[in-house]
């Protein structure tokens, strides 16, 4: 079949259809949308684009943000036990996903402060831009981006070459500093006599030196182990954190006049997990304990 009419008016296609008697002529008619490409916005529509894009960019952030306080507010209990389980029935974003919003949140968060002013309108547009810095300090973080958006000419960079960066920091930074202040580390003791009795404990970095690291542990005390002695567990910034607030509710604890002798079995066992979470029953028992000692 043949077109043999075409005509066009403002927002409408007519297409007549050869085929047909001309008295029965088939005929078509489309309504297309009218764009004209050198339309220009009118101020106000301009505002609401830019206010549209901005949501569609920062849809990531607000997860991650949303995510975060869900968590920490423990708003999941009334149907949930565990924040992960939560999140896969009600989401089902499993759990690296959840996590990998959350630390993008707070990756944006850190480059949005005051001191990196020249961020505000070159800031990350999907989480996969936020990954590769979750590895750095907040310091480094800043750094990094702002030399991936000088590699990006300008514009948002790529996970690709924030990746690139990221490698070319660490590797120039693990020259001089293998671990950062609120690294999660393991202590090796090996043979080491002052050691004794702290092999497989873990640490939260709370200042480095030229050879040795200031390291607070769950009980309260603060001592400096030499790098020799140290692993980093790899945690995340946002598993960091976290195992930052456990310290501090351990240590509370123990330092509390009412603590009993039973439960500061229960403190020490969860001084000594090697996982960024506790479990529910781990939890529970802390916070009945929070409880009695009224903290």
């Amino acid at each position: 079949m043949q077109l043999a009419q075409e005509h066009h008016s403002r927002g409408v296609v007519t297409i007549a259809l050869a085929g047909q008697k001309a008295n029965s002529a088939l005929v078509q008619t489309l309504r297309v949308e009218d764009v004209d490409n050198t339309d220009e916005l009118t101020p106000k529509e301009q505002n609401a684009r830019e206010q549209l894009e901005k949501q569609v960019e920062q849809s990531f952030y607000l997860a991650g943000k949303a995510l975060q306080k869900l968590r920490d507010q423990r708003l999941y209990r009334s149907t949930h036990s565990r924040f992960e389980d939560y999140c896969f029935e009600r989401f089902c974003f499993h759990r690296r996903h959840l996590y990998n919003l959350i630390s993008a949140a707070l990756v944006v968060d850190n480059l949005s402060v005051a001191e990196c002013a020249q961020f505000v309108h070159i800031l990350p547009t999907r989480e996969s831009q936020c990954r590769p810095l979750t590895s750095l300090e907040p310091k480094l973080q800043r750094t990094a981006w702002q030399q991936a958006v000088g590699y990006a000419g300008g514009k948002v960079p790529s996970n690709r070459i924030v990746t690139k960066v990221v490698k070319q920091l660490t590797k120039a930074t693990d020259l001089k500093q293998p671990h950062y202040v609120g690294e999660v580390c393991l202590i090796l003791a090996r043979d080491e006599p002052k050691l004794r009795g702290k092999n497989k404990c873990w640490g939260i970095v709370s200042a480095v030196q030229e050879d040795s690291c200031h390291l607070q542990f769950w009980d309260g005390i603060v001592e400096f182990i030499e790098f020799d002695y140290l692993q980093s567990l790899n945690y995340s910034l946002d598993e960091c954190r976290q195992m930052q607030q456990l310290v501090n509710r351990l240590t509370m604890l123990v330092n509390s006049e009412s603590l009993e002798k039973v439960a500061y079995v229960l403190l020490e066992h969860l001084g000594k997990i090697r996982r960024p979470y506790l479990t529910p029953i781990e939890e529970q028992l802390l916070t009945v304990l929070e409880q009695e000692s009224e903290l």
